[in-house]
């Protein structure tokens, strides 16, 4: 029996166990993709700002206002879930080592910092870790003190997470993933009409694209941003901002090893000591006019 053809698709078209014609599955539908562009394009020039000292545009969708409530909504249930140190000497010399950094924004460029409720805990932990939410919202893992050493590495890990804070990273961050997520939509939408096992490998491909092509050099892209000014904070701050470099030789020797760069959210130990090495010029500059 001869094919039968539709001359729309121009796809021959398959029987069905019961001898009845049956539609191919098959095509790419562009309208998606054009109206998901359409939107990228208008999204992205509608929501530009700026980090502060950087000049480096970014995209950022939320209010500062709207950052400083999502930031002290996810501090509040962290620290409800955790033991926080409220005394003693080494929570005493955490918030005063945030003071003299913030200070040192302002130092730098006093419409840097935009307002933000600072705020520093310290955890009880044994993570040498500490992190940053929007919003100024600051925790330092007890567990950090037997990398940073000294005051100085703490002022190089809480320089970096106050840096997150201002160049507001966790909102640009939110602005990126949402593009992510409705991109994924329109692509999905585009092979809905694939057979199930092709449009599984498309989106698989895609989100493989997706990860290793832009979402983790993003993160890279922050935490290097992130280091750099963290770098001119303690600096301006009058620390000693040589002590950056020995700090991630001490991460390096203390970790248990890292992924390949190119799998990881972090740049490896090596590729932000030479960061900072090449950075350092302009720390010691920049402590030598505002701490003499």
């Amino acid at each position: 029996m001869a094919c039968r053809y539709n001359l729309t698709i121009l796809m021959p078209l398959e029987h069905s166990m019961d001898g009845h014609p049956a539609r191919r599955r098959g095509g790419f539908k562009l309208l998606p993709i054009i109206l998901f562009g359409l939107y990228f394009v208008w999204y992205w020039f509608a929501n530009q700002t700026e980090v502060p000292l950087t000049g480096r545009s970014q995209l950022v969708d939320i209010s500062r206002e709207q950052e400083m409530a999502l930031g002290l909504q996810s501090y509040e249930q962290i620290l409800a879930s955790e033991r926080v140190v409220t005394q003693g000497q080494l929570s005493q010399q955490v918030r005063d080592i945030a003071v003299r950094l913030i200070r040192g924004v302002h130092a730098l460029d006093g419409k840097a910092d935009p307002g933000f409720d600072w705020e520093v805990n310290v955890i009880e932990s044994p993570q040498a870790n500490a992190f940053a939410l929007p919003g100024g919202k600051i925790a330092v893992y007890t567990g950090l003190m037997s990398v940073a050493q000294n005051v100085d590495g703490l002022a190089v890990v809480m320089g970096h997470e106050i840096a997150h804070a201002i160049a507001r990273h966790g909102a640009e961050r939110m602005a990126y993933q949402k593009l992510v997520q409705m991109g994924s939509v329109a692509a999905g939408m585009s092979i809905s009409d694939m057979d199930p096992r092709t449009q599984q490998t498309v989106m698989a491909a895609l989100g493989a694209g997706t990860k290793f092509g832009v979402l983790l050099p993003f993160s890279r892209d922050h935490e290097s941003e992130a280091d750099r000014l963290g770098l001119m904070f303690m600096a301006a701050a009058c620390f000693d901002p040589t002590e950056a470099p020995r700090l991630w030789e001490r991460m390096s020797a203390a970790s248990q090893g890292q992924p390949p760069e190119f799998a990881s959210t972090h740049p490896s130990h090596q590729t932000r000591i030479q960061q900072l090495n090449e950075w350092m010029p302009e720390a010691l500059a920049i402590r030598e006019q505002h701490c003499r």
